[in-house]
């Protein structure tokens, strides 16, 4: 089974948040047409005046907008940040009206004066809950990126302010004192079922993945989906991080478009500043009215149209003149007689990682269908090039076993990885490619002994028996490993440090699932090429002097050499190997 690149339907949540999305197949290249631009002026927020009367566009089905009206409550000084003044408006529409305010995806409606001139974008809602009262975020200021501001919380509102809203809306006092707050857009997530995201959110170990995430729905029919020529003034608009077998993306809408360039939300997406989000047009499917929280939009996403170059305080900033360079992730997974292979496509480095572990993590679920114990051989490989064009490959294999469930089990150092190599200055990732062979049987080895040859005999170490070494001189050890089917030794061999003239030390033994690396979280591309080099397998066996996870005696890690190192590694085996020894090493 194979998969291009995708279309992807998400519903959006009160101005930046999705609570549903499904993949559609058949996405294409952006289309020549480009939307017609409306390039209205802004309307000064000073002129405004309590109860004048303001109308809107916003989608409620399809691509076309539709009108709603309303009238201006008041203007909250500073509301969004410093010199930036939020206008506060009652709006309604028969939509607004039947679903009980405005709703999820509604950020970024252009609200009008009426001379015809732009007001600003919808953009946050009163924190209780489903109101008809809005927030909205002056147009003038929407391409001024406010360096000194930060990003915004709960808005707070006046005792007297709070009773002007009341007198002005349904509203109630008590209600409106609760502030206002931005529309909510936490990343739609496709490629990955509601179960997965749930188990993901709940890791706290793992800063790139997205707390807020929704689930996806189920996949569509082949479409050709809405092209850029629908986004228009009040119309849908949606920008992702990654897009294909896995689509991270917010939908919300245009707020104004002019001379191949569109502003909209009102809010930041991810509040990433210069970025290279891609742009896509939207189809709204309805307006789900919600019982527990804010109403939403549920909506198809187009094929990509364009690139978003900025996501600052006040909104997003795109252009349909081309779209963003992208870095592939490939995912192949093998299981019985069951493969496929999917594709994913990042446009913003803060999005790679998620969108690694969400394509091993939907892949697995495609091709292994269940919740299963196993085990996994993988083998990954991160291309990619630095500043001065110079390229790198980073690949590495590993062996992975879980008696509950082997897809979260391998799906989570590459990422890691991924997250802080993305991070490093001057670093760009090109692709990451991963191919998993998935099999039912996990078991484990269990490292049990620890021998010495000696005497032209292996000799059982323990309390009473240390190993004995000379500096310089490499140590030949081998280890019993034992399985609930096979038992087998495994030679390791290090080096006792040449400055280690006479005394005692200690090494440890173990399996290589109770390997750190140091070098995991790399800081540099120096560090990350390092943890490829130095990367044990977790179904080999390690001696190290320092003793298990090192100790007092780690000084010596500097006394090794080329001909005697002081961390030895065996041959991979067939199953990961756990359990660690710790052993006393008599220098003579």
């Amino acid at each position: 089974m194979s998969r291009g690149r995708a279309l992807v339907s998400l519903a959006a949540t009160i101005g930046l948040s999705l609570s549903a999305a499904a993949v559609v197949t058949g996405a294409t290249p952006a289309q020549s047409a480009e939307p017609a631009g409306d390039c209205k002026a802004a309307y000064p927020v000073g002129d405004l005046a309590r109860g004048d009367d303001v109308t809107g566009l916003t989608v409620t089905s399809g691509t076309t907008p539709t009108g709603f009206t309303g009238d201006v409550i008041g203007v909250l000084d500073d509301g969004i940040g410093p010199d930036l003044d939020m206008v506060i408006v009652e709006l309604s529409s028969p939509e607004i009206d039947r679903v009980g305010g405005i709703w999820q995806g509604m950020s970024g409606s252009p609200v009008y004066a009426s001379d015809g001139r732009l007001i600003g974008a919808v953009a946050y809602g009163l924190s209780y809950g489903a109101s008809p009262v809005a927030g909205v975020t002056p147009f003038a200021d929407m391409d001024d990126y406010l360096a000194s501001a930060g990003r915004p919380g709960t808005i707070e509102v006046s005792d007297a302010q709070a009773r002007a809203i009341a007198r002005s809306s349904d509203v109630s006092r008590a209600q409106a004192a609760q502030g206002f707050s931005q529309l909510k857009m936490p990343l739609g997530v496709s490629g990955v079922s509601a179960q997965r995201l749930a188990q993901a959110k709940h890791s706290k170990k793992h800063a790139w993945l997205p707390k807020s995430a929704y689930s996806i729905g189920a996949a569509a029919a082949p479409a050709a989906g809405p092209g850029p020529e629908t986004v228009v003034a009040g119309g849908n608009l949606a920008a992702s991080l990654s897009y294909g077998d896995v689509t991270q993306a917010g939908v919300g809408t245009a707020t104004s478009v002019c001379n191949g360039k569109v502003v909209g939300f009102g809010h930041p997406l991810g509040f990433l500043g210069e970025t290279s989000l891609t742009l896509h047009p939207a189809d709204a499917l309805y307006i789900q009215k919600d019982t527990l929280g804010p109403p939403f939009k549920v909506a198809n996403l187009g094929a990509p149209a364009g690139t978003i170059t900025d996501d600052h305080l006040t909104g997003i900033t795109g252009s349909f003149a081309g779209l963003p360079e992208t870095s592939d992730v490939t995912s192949t997974v093998t299981y019985r007689d069951r493969s496929r292979t999917g594709a994913s496509h990042v446009s913003v480095p803060e999005g790679t990682a998620g969108t690694v572990f969400y394509e091993a993590i939907g892949n697995h679920d495609r091709v292994v269908d269940g919740v299963i114990s196993g085990s996994e051989l993988l083998s990954w490989t991160i291309n990619g090039h630095q500043a001065d064009g110079s390229t790198f490959s980073l690949p590495v294999t590993d062996r992975y076993a879980s008696d509950y469930d082997i897809t979260f089990e391998s799906s989570y150092d590459l990422a890691d990885f991924t997250y802080a190599l993305s991070a490093i200055k001057g670093v760009t990732i090109d692709d990451v490619t991963m191919t998993s062979a998935v099999d039912d049987d996990n078991s484990t080895y269990a490292l049990t002994q620890v021998q010495q040859r000696r005497g032209g005999k292996w000799v059982t170490l323990g309390k009473g028996s240390p190993a004995v070494g000379k500096p310089g001189k490499k140590l030949h050890l081998r280890t019993l490993l034992t399985s609930p089917t096979d038992t087998r030794y495994v030679k390791v061999s290090v080096g006792v440090p040449s400055k280690l003239r006479h005394g005692r030390a200690r090494i440890g033994v173990f399996g290589g699932s109770y390997n750190y690396s140091p070098y995991a979280y790399p800081s540099t591309l120096a560090r990350a090429k390092k943890y490829v080099d130095t990367y044990v397998r977790n179904d080999q066996v390690v001696a190290s002097f320092g003793g298990f996870y090192g100790g007092e005696e780690d000084v010596y890690f500097r006394g090794g050499s080329a001909s005697a190192p002081t961390q030895g590694v065996s041959a991979p085996q067939a199953h990961v190997v756990t359990g660690s020894r710790n052993v006393k090493l008599v220098v003579r």
